[in-house]
Formats: C-alpha cells, sequence, structure tokens
C-alpha cells in the first residue's frame, strides 16, 4: 500500500513537473517570437530609412513591407518616434562597434586620435543614420519620457574613458574629462554636420579634398590639444 501511495506521488509529481516545463516552454518561446518580430520590425525601418528617407518612413509602409498589419507594429511600437528611438540604438551600437575595431592603440592619445578619424569616417559613410543618431529631433521625444537618453552611453563612455587615461597621463589640456568629451564631440560632429549639410560647397572644394581637410583638421585639433 505505501508502495503505491509513493509511486502514485511521485507520477503525481511528475505531470506537474512536465505541465509547469511545458508552460515554461511556451512562455519562452512566445517571449523569442516578440524579440524576433520587434528585430524584423527595425530591420525593415532601418532599411526603408536608409533607401527613402525620413519623411517616408511610417508605421503603415514598414507594416506593409514585413506584410502584416500596422495594428500589429502598434502592439510593440506606439509611434514612429519610439520605432526610430530603437533604429537609433542599432545606429549607436554600429559606431560602438566602429570604435572598438579602429580605436586599438595603447597609447590614449593615439586612441583619442583615431576615435575621432572613426567617428567622421562613420558620419560620412553613413550619413542617414548619422542624422539619425545626432540631428534628427523625432527619436529624442522618446527620451523626455525616459528621462535618460541610453543609446548614446556606450559610444560616449568609450570616448570618455579614453579622454580620463589621457588628464590622468597629463597628455592633454583639460583636467575634466566631461568638457574635454564634450569639446571632442563637438568638434567631430560640427565637421560632418558642416559635411552632411553641404555647408563645405563655401570652400569650393570637390569630395574628396573636403574628405582631407576633415581629416586634416581633426589631426590639427589632436595636435592643439595635447600638452
Amino acid at each position: 500500500m505505501l508502495t503505491k501511495n509513493i509511486f502514485a506521488k511521485t507520477e503525481h509529481c511528475l505531470v506537474y513537473l512536465h505541465c509547469i516545463l511545458n508552460y515554461m516552454g511556451i512562455t519562452e518561446r512566445k517571449e523569442r517570437d516578440k524579440v524576433e518580430m520587434r528585430q524584423r520590425i527595425i530591420d525593415a525601418s532601418i532599411e526603408m530609412f536608409l533607401q527613402e528617407g525620413y519623411e517616408k518612413t511610417s508605421i503603415r509602409n514598414i507594416a506593409e513591407k514585413i506584410e502584416y498589419s500596422p495594428a500589429t507594429i502598434y502592439l510593440y511600437y506606439k509611434d514612429k518616434d519610439e520605432l526610430l528611438y530603437d533604429v537609433q540604438g542599432q545606429a549607436f551600437e554600429k559606431l560602438y562597434q566602429a570604435f572598438k575595431e579602429t580605436a586599438i592603440s595603447k597609447d590614449p592619445l593615439k586612441r583619442l586620435e583615431q576615435i575621432m578619424l572613426t567617428y567622421v569616417r562613420f558620419g560620412k559613410k553613413n550619413p542617414e543614420l548619422y542624422d539619425l543618431m545626432f540631428i534628427i529631433r523625432a527619436p529624442m521625444n522618446v527620451v523626455e519620457e525616459k528621462e535618460l537618453w541610453s543609446n548614446g552611453h556606450d559610444c560616449f563612455g568609450f570616448l570618455v574613458q579614453c579622454i580620463t587615461e589621457c588628464i590622468e597621463k597629463k597628455l592633454i589640456h583639460f583636467d575634466d574629462p566631461r568638457i574635454a568629451a564634450l569639446s571632442v564631440w563637438a568638434m567631430g560632429h560640427g565637421l560632418v554636420a558642416l559635411d552632411l549639410r553641404c555647408r563645405f560647397k563655401v570652400m569650393e572644394l570637390d569630395d574628396d579634398a573636403v574628405a582631407a581637410i576633415i581629416e586634416k583638421s581633426i589631426r590639427e585639433y589632436h595636435q592643439l590639444i595635447k600638452n
């Protein structure tokens, strides 16, 4: 009798465990499906944004592209701004990976120059993404609600860490890493923005000459801030 009770309880436990595992499996699959769907929406948005620009990138057009109804996308994003915020996040990840691949010198001063050159080259190569990251207002409307701009955190942190090393070794004319980072960022951004908005035309230069003068400006600025 005791043996039968033990077997019965064991069987009951196994059935209960199976139900739990099955529920967990369904939950995990649903969560995985959500992640995959969100990424599919982001990928379609990036492709449309790069090909057709900001104005033509809409929830309805994206829905048509992935062959879903706009209502489906609204399950993941409340509006276009929120969607573009995630697209912006992927753009920043691309820039961050570029920093890690090209700004690799053990000398922090040399690495700072590599960061600056990588930044302006990224902007010139990816004008639409750069617009979304640093110029277009729309995705930043989401930041006002979150009160934190997490998308740019890793890239800015990479710059600040390098500058902090430079300051600690007394390699540059700054004593506050944040002020130094803003100065470096403003220099790079100014050059890229002037280029993307065709303001270098005032200098009557062709594209190759513009690219050369941007990089020379970065190198000369780098020399100016050195101790």
